[in-house]
Order: C-alpha cells, then sequence, then structure tokens
C-alpha cells in the first residue's frame, strides 16, 4: 500500500475554482485504486490567507509543508497584492526553501483542442532557482540592484549543482517517454561563455551516465525559431531559468494558450503541482476557467510521486486521469469556453470524474 500526504492550497481568484475541481479528479482516479491512499491537507495560502490571516505565506504553512509529499498549489495574483510586507508572493519561498530545482513544463496537442501546431509533444525543463531570478539565487539580498538613479544591474547565477539536478530530471523524463530519447540543451554558450559554458559542461557530466539517451545542443535564439517550425523534432528540452520561462510559455501557444499549459516544481524530497498560467481576476467566480492546466499539473504531481514510490497503482491512476481527459477534451457539451465549448469549470471536471468512476 502505497501513501501520501498531499497539501492543497488553492490560491487567488481562479485558483479557488480549479483547484478543487483537480483535487476531485484526483480522488476520483485513486478511488479505483484501494491501495492508494492520500491524506488531503488543506493549506491558507495568498491574498485570502492575508485577509483571513494577516499574512499571505504563514510560518505554520512553511513548517506543515516539510510533512508532506508535495501540494498543489493554485495561480497566485500577487501582481495585485497590497504593498505590505505580510501580503508577499510565495512563488520565490516555496521554490528556495524546498529546493524545487526542477521545473517541469510540458507543451502537448490533444484532438478536439484548436492550436497551432498538432504534432507538438515536448516537455521543456526549466531550472527554477537561479539566473537572473533576484529572490531566488543569492543567500542574502538581490542580484537585480540599482548603483545610481540612472544604471540598473542584474547578476545571472549559474551553477554546476543545480544545472546537473535540471539535466538529471530532463535524462530520467526522456527515458521514461519512450519516445524519441533525446535531450536538447538549450543555451547561449556563444556569448555566456561562463555561464551557459557552465551550464553546457553540466548536462554533459548528466548524459554520461545515461548512454541510451541522446544529448543535442542548440543555441536559444535558433531553438525558438525551429521550435515553431517543427516541434515534432523534439521530445524534452533543458535549459536555464529565464530561458526556460519563455521558451515554455512560447511552446504552450503552439497547443492552445497557457490554459493548456501545466507545470511540476520537483526537487530531491518535494513536488509542487503548479500551472503556469494566472490567476484570471477578470474570470474569476464565473466558474468559466478552463481547469485542464491545473488537472494535468495535479496529475503529474501525483505520476511522479508514484514513480518515486515505485507505486504502479498510483502510476496506474495517474494514466487513467490522462486517458478520460483525453476523452473530455473532445466533448464540446462538456469543456470551457475558451476550448470551444459550452461547458463550465465544474462541468468539465464533473465529466471527467464520470469518466473515471
Amino acid at each position: 500500500m502505497a501513501e501520501y500526504r498531499i497539501g492543497v492550497l488553492n490560491g487567488d481568484d481562479i485558483g479557488l475554482e480549479i483547484v478543487p475541481v483537480a483535487v476531485s479528479v484526483l480522488k476520483a482516479a485513486v478511488a479505483n485504486h484501494p491501495d492508494v491512499k492520500i491524506e488531503w491537507v488543506p493549506l491558507p495560502i495568498g491574498y485570502t490567507s492575508f485577509k483571513e490571516n494577516g499574512k499571505s505565506l504563514l510560518p505554520a504553512v512553511l513548517d506543515m509543508l516539510y510533512t508532506l509529499d508535495g501540494w498543489i498549489l493554485g495561480p497566485i495574483g500577487h501582481m495585485a497584492y497590497p504593498k505590505d510586507p505580510n501580503c508577499i508572493n510565495p512563488h520565490p519561498i516555496l521554490r528556495k526553501n524546498y529546493d524545487l530545482v526542477s521545473n517541469i513544463r510540458p507543451a502537448k496537442a490533444y484532438p478536439g483542442v484548436k492550436c497551432i501546431n498538432p504534432s507538438t509533444d515536448l516537455i521543456i525543463v526549466r531550472e527554477n532557482n537561479e539566473g537572473f531570478q533576484p529572490d531566488r539565487n543569492m543567500y542574502m539580498g538581490t542580484s537585480d540592484c540599482m548603483p545610481n538613479p540612472d544604471m540598473a544591474l542584474s547578476l545571472r547565477v549559474i551553477t554546476r549543482r543545480n544545472s546537473m539536478m535540471a539535466a538529471r530530471t530532463a535524462f530520467e523524463l526522456a527515458r521514461q517517454r519512450g519516445g524519441l530519447k533525446k535531450v536538447t540543451m538549450v543555451h547561449k554558450n556563444t556569448v555566456f561563455k561562463l555561464g551557459c559554458g557552465l551550464f553546457v559542461d553540466s548536462c554533459k557530466d548528466v548524459a554520461r551516465d545515461y548512454p541510451d539517451i541522446k544529448l543535442e545542443s542548440v543555441i536559444v535564439d535558433t531553438f525558438a525559431m525551429k521550435m515553431l517550425m517543427d516541434p515534432s523534432q523534439y521530445d524534452v528540452v533543458v535549459t536555464t531559468n529565464m530561458f526556460g520561462d519563455i521558451l515554455s510559455d512560447e511552446a504552450a501557444g503552439l497547443v492552445g494558450g497557457l490554459g493548456m499549459a501545466a507545470g511540476l516544481c520537483v526537487g530531491p524530497e518535494y513536488a509542487m503541482a503548479q500551472a503556469t498560467h494566472g490567476s484570471a481576476p477578470d474570470i474569476a467566480g464565473k466558474n468559466i476557467a478552463n481547469p485542464f492546466a491545473m488537472i494535468e499539473s495535479s496529475r503529474m504531481l501525483l505520476s511522479w510521486l508514484a514513480n518515486q514510490k515505485n507505486d504502479p497503482e498510483g502510476i496506474a491512476a495517474a494514466e487513467e486521469i490522462s486517458q478520460a481527459m483525453l476523452l473530455v477534451l473532445q466533448d464540446k457539451a462538456a469543456v470551457t469556453p475558451d476550448l470551444g465549448g459550452t461547458g463550465s469549470t465544474t462541468k468539465m471536471g464533473e465529466a471527467i470524474c464520470n469518466i473515471l468512476s
């Protein structure tokens, strides 16, 4: 019997709608596998937590997360937060505190979903805690500063440790997928000879442990062009933080937009399901938000944890969710308006649960 403790953090705006739908889908899937036991741990976060508890991220929540296998985090609308030190963006803290080095972002086209290129099926693994991001790559202070009013400086941090961890995640995924069996490292070592050079060397070091997986090297601007022209030539991509942030949104555009863009942040001990889209306050409360990315992120969390625990029943439950979503995406009466349907957030979730039941 495999046992899991998974946190549920709804987030802001549409997170209050799509996260409960994602949880209901996971519950329906594991109900068919009695040897899989999940303890769900609801936790406050974001603006709701600030209004109710005085802080958007409580110390008690941080402590509790250390006791869990992983958690589902809904979208956070931090851009609209008041300028209050107790109302902060929790993203960088969560990624850094729990060493969530690798951000896994799939881009896959599905039948029934209008998209630019139906041959798209790739995964971008983005190093998650370094690069130019100033709130994650320093022990104290930040790497984004202004020495005088007319000059801003940003320092990019690349380490061998995090580069190798992200690369290993990419190679493991390439082995699991069984597709092209290829990892493409994306960089700009022609210009950033030290930073990107270290990243490339780290990927090559990891590649020696995976003789069955081909390692390919592509400069970032060339990759962006080639991915748009023919995404089918790529399988798993690994890159640095900011390159990965940009390229994964570009890849989402190939398959129907950010509503189809799932994400999973993983590290040595913990994993966090986090869809890559924002909190969409303009449609919050209307029951029309597309829950696909949140459901898929949560499914990826279950699959990742089940693989870590060598739990075949959990892996099977995650695969059953994939099959159910594939069917529902082709049902215009169930899917949300952005997918060309007449359904709703809850109706789409219920349709998936009905197939799983």
